[in-house]
């Protein structure tokens, strides 16, 4: 008899993942919808960032490396397989992190969107060329070519120079009393003195009484003389002559500044440097030939300096006019590149405007925009916060070309603590409840209005704040059940809605400012209260308060009579670029735990110094990892894994360090210790315990004092740098800047931010703070708004004045919002500090 045929298995519309344990994850299954926008939320440190991209993304990599040949797949840089027991029904994956490290001086928005590509191709293909001129490829519109760079500058644009008032800014001093200060310290520098000593040089006068010619030849002689130098020492140290080569100052800072791999190093050269437009090219980067040619009237510098707003009008009026298809089918192709970028309120950027000037927010979004042009389908798109830098007024155009990826057939995965990004979700992911070893578990998966009567939750006060008892509300879900107001009321002393504003103590006044996009602005900047500088992105915020600012500022510490006498930016740059850099090092923790063991009756014994306790250098550190902990196995066509040094099992030190105990533990051990416990551990150690107490006032007690640098998000960096301020018990007057330091916070990470905050103005100093959250806005003493747009549009102070007036200026993007922000701060719908 004839069987029907089975019935095909339905189709499974989830991501299915089980058993994770990436980082601080605990086994953790979870199901996730496709064709859906899920956002991932939960405290800092929680897990959501191991889940998202340490486990899916990372898992959707590998499965995309093993489709690639073998052979081609030892030539890519391949992540190792994430910790997990099994992910079914996982598309490919796109990333859009917001990358920690700084892209290159070459790299700009031109090259970041490919936009650059087209516009050469455009003056390639359709350029207007002098008469009997030679056609040019692409690559000769470029700067970053052989064929296109300016040989002059190289394509950079300028050109840096030095000279003798910059390398000798003291010449009453004597070259013995260090007049070249251009030239390295320590015994660099004293070589080069007795090389010149050697050569036969008074080293001895003061600098302004040596020849004319003299003084020339020590600071930019291209010679290098190699003379017996025979050094002058003290009585109980071995005398040997040497044979020393001399560098002139002018070589070694200009040698430094382009070759130095050590960032300090080439900062300390650019200080004895100064920069000017290219004269043979003017600052346009390319060759004559190239810039010979135009396009609708302009060269391609010329367009690649207007603002994206301005260049697509260009293109929109010459494209009607221009003869060919070629030209056509350009303008049309580079329009549509560029309405993406625009639509998330990039239009401001030029396409010269150099990467390392962008926020991390800038590039993740000029990256999105231009994934939305790609047309690709079918995939998973996981983001980085991309609400990170971006004023209220464009949360709705990013929450459009989120919602355009979804319809095009996609998946997206997002990081976000940004609320109105987190209402607008289909699913939400809650990861918590708290963070590093208290966190790891997956509290809740589902549609967001759900997340209401999850007890565990950290974010469903602040997404329902009717239903967390903050007074009469949006409707927007059920009663929240007991135990979930912690924080209320705490904060900034009393911590009452009705705090009134405090009174400024002095003020910083800036006049004629004028780089970037400011023109000519003044600004008051009032002193011992909480600013706020507010604006949409690209208005000015960080060139007023980051630049001019902390100029005027770190000018005028030394005037007498001015008020401020230190002052502290706190920026979210890592605090290391490789894993040896960690929390320890970074706050001087670790100079405080190496003295408690060098004080230890074995290492007396032994003779041991701090050093030895150190797994940067020899001596103490395992030989067989260099002090890493950990061992690269390199599997040829799989990715290269990490294992536990198989010597010292992880612990980076040698077997006889290890032996040396402090109240029970070795070294390896108290490393091993997170803040939270470690606080207990050196309760009797002032040193230690200072530290570690201003670790955990800003909610970083979850972190291991030997957790990496690089394992840090940029939140937490900012935070640790912060703690390091306020370990230091200063008393002089303080002004901090901080540039958006709720970026990467959860709203109840916020708040123990701005407790600290709050607590730095009570105690007589000065913050001021570049922010685009409206709750900690409403929360300041004074707001600086900027705007009214960015770029050419902006630049200028729209209003100034307490909140509640801001909230009322006429022409303000800010305005609307911040009254929104006050409104719910009146009825108390903002829990704890923001309140």
């Amino acid at each position: 008899m004839h069987q029907p045929a089975a019935e095909p298995p339905a189709h499974d519309p989830y991501v299915r993942v089980r058993g994770a344990r990436e980082h601080n994850l605990r086994g953790v299954d979870v199901n996730i919808p496709r064709d859906a926008l899920t956002v991932f939320t939960g405290v800092s440190g929680s897990g959501k960032s191991s889940l998202a991209f340490g486990t899916l993304f990372a898992e959707a990599q590998r499965r995309y490396f093993e489709s690639v040949a073998p052979y081609a797949r030892r030539l890519i840089h391949q992540i190792g397989a994430p910790k997990v027991d099994s992910v079914t029904g996982l598309p490919p994956a796109v990333s859009l992190e917001q990358r920690r490290s700084s892209p290159g001086s070459r790299s700009s928005v031109g090259t970041v969107t490919t936009l650059s590509n087209s516009l050469r191709m455009l003056y390639s293909r359709a350029g207007t060329y002098p008469q009997g001129a030679e056609r040019l490829d692409s690559d000769s519109f470029s700067p970053n070519t052989a064929a296109g760079a300016c040989p002059s500058c190289h394509g950079l644009g300028r050109v840096h120079h030095t000279n003798e008032e910059l390398l000798v800014p003291d010449p009453d001093l004597s070259i013995r009393q260090g007049a070249i200060a251009a030239w390295p310290g320590a015994w660099q520098g004293k070589n080069l003195r007795d090389i010149l000593e050697a050569l036969g040089h008074d080293v001895d006068a003061p600098w302004r009484k040596l020849p004319a010619g003299d003084r020339a030849w020590i600071l930019f002689t291209e010679e290098q003389p190699v003379v017996t130098v025979h050094p002058v020492r003290d009585a109980d140290r071995i005398q040997r002559p040497y044979q020393g080569t001399y560098m002139s100052a002018h070589r070694y800072v200009m040698h430094t500044f382009a070759d130095s791999k050590s960032a300090t190093l080439r900062a300390r050269a650019e200080k004895f440097l100064t920069d000017s437009p290219c004269p043979v090219c003017e600052g346009r980067r390319l060759r004559p030939e190239a810039l010979a040619v135009t396009f609708a009237g302009r060269t391609i510098a010329e367009l690649a300096a207007l603002p994206l707003t301005e260049l697509d009008g260009v293109l929109a009026t010459a494209r009607g006019g221009v003869e060919g298809e070629a030209a056509r089918v350009l303008t049309e192709d580079l329009r549509s590149r560029i309405e993406p970028v625009t639509e998330l309120g990039l239009g401001y950027l030029s396409l010269d405007r150099g990467a390392p000037t962008l926020s991390a927010g800038e590039l993740q979004r000029l990256r999105l925009a231009t994934q939305l042009r790609s047309g690709l389908f079918g995939v998973v798109y996981v983001l980085d916060e991309p609400s990170a830098g971006l004023h209220p007024a464009d949360t709705e155009a990013l929450l459009g070309v989120l919602d355009r990826l979804k319809e095009a057939g996609n998946t997206l995965f997002v990081v976000e603590h940004q609320l109105d990004v987190v209402r607008h979700a289909d699913w939400l992911v809650e990861v918590g409840p708290l963070a590093g070893e208290h966190g790891g578990r997956v509290l809740y998966s589902g549609p967001p209005e759900g997340l209401a009567t999850v007890a565990d939750s950290a974010t469903a006060r602040y997404l329902f704040p009717a239903a967390a008892g903050g007074g009469p509300g949006h409707g927007e879900g059920p009663t929240r059940g007991k135990g979930q107001t912690h924080g209320q009321g705490e904060a900034r002393g009393e911590g009452q809605a009705g705090r009134p504003v405090r009174k400024a103590t002095g003020e910083v006044r800036l006049t004629g400012v004028d780089r970037h996009n400011l023109r000519d602005v003044a600004a008051e900047f009032p002193l011992g209260v909480f600013t706020a500088v507010t604006g949409v992105s690209g208005s000015g915020k960080s060139t007023l308060v980051g630049q001019a600012l902390a100029r005027e500022v770190g000018e005028r510490l030394a005037e007498p009579g001015f008020p401020v006498r230190r002052l502290v930016e706190v920026d979210q740059k890592p605090i290391g670029r490789t894993p040896r850099s960690n929390l320890a090092t970074y706050t001087g923790l670790f100079d405080v735990v190496r003295r408690l063991f060098t004080g230890a009756p074995e290492s007396k014994a032994r003779g041991w110094k701090a050093g030895r306790f150190s797994f940067n250098v020899p001596g103490g550190r395992c030989e067989s990892c260099q002090g890493e902990g950990f061992v690269s196995v390199e599997l040829l066509f799989l990715p290269s894994t990490y294992a536990p040094c198989p010597e010292c099992a992880g612990a980076r030190y040698n077997s006889e360090t290890l032996e040396v105990r402090y109240s029970g533990l070795n070294i390896a051990e108290v490393l091993a210790l997170t803040v939270e416990s470690a606080a207990s551990f050196f309760a009797g150690v002032p040193a230690a315990a200072r530290s570690l107490g201003a670790l955990s006032d800003i909610g970083l007690g979850y972190l291991r004092l030997g957790q990496p640098a690089t394992e840090l998000s940029g939140g937490e960096a900012q935070r640790i740098k912060l703690a390091t301020e306020l370990q230091r018990l200063r008393r002089d007057h303080t002004l901090y800047l901080l540039d958006e330091p709720t970026t990467g916070l959860h709203p109840a990470d916020v708040e123990v931010l701005l407790r600290q905050l709050h607590g730095l103005v009570d105690a007589g100093h000065s913050v001021v703070v570049v922010e685009h959250d409206m709750a900690v806005v409403a929360g300041a003493d004074w707001v600086i708004d900027l705007g009214p747009g960015g770029g050419a549009d902006g630049g200028r102070v729209v209003a100034a004045g307490t909140p509640a007036e801001v909230a009322r200026a006429a022409g303000s993007r800010t305005a609307a919002h911040l009254a929104r922000a006050l409104a719910a701060r009146a009825v108390g719908q903002v829990p704890g500090a923001l309140a």
